[in-house]
């Protein structure tokens, strides 16, 4: 095996690593729109200048860099929330980072361009 061959499959990996990551605990469009209507959280986890720029209605901002230490605002941790940001990256880590302190129905809508 040649070396430019592994290079081409160690970027692969992470590609597909990636992807795989950013998709995990993914909610459909229909399905958030549903969980919002009977209540569910909303959460934009971009920064507050992407947010002031625009944003889905009815979000509340909380950057994740501030999620850890500001999660108590977003409700009892069995209700649902609804996380997005601008490509679905951050929000798939404030749903790993929400997972972890406990909230039992945490979802990734990815993208806000998926609303």
């Amino acid at each position: 095996m040649n070396e430019s061959w592994i290079v081409y499959e160690v970027i692969v990996a992470v590609v597909v690593l990636v992807t795989v990551f950013k998709r995990m605990g993914q909610i459909s469009s229909e399905r958030a729109h549903a969980l919002v209507a009977s209540g569910a959280k909303l959460v934009d986890v971009r920064t507050p200048g992407e947010f002031a720029t625009g944003h889905i209605p009815g979000a509340v901002n909380v950057p994740l860099q501030e999620l850890r230490a500001r999660s108590s605002t977003l409700g009892e941790k069995s209700q649902p929330v609804i996380l997005y940001c601008a490509s679905g990256t951050r929000s798939a880590m404030a749903r790993s980072m929400l997972k972890g302190q406990g909230f039992t129905q945490v979802f990734n809508l990815g993208s806000m361009r998926r609303w």
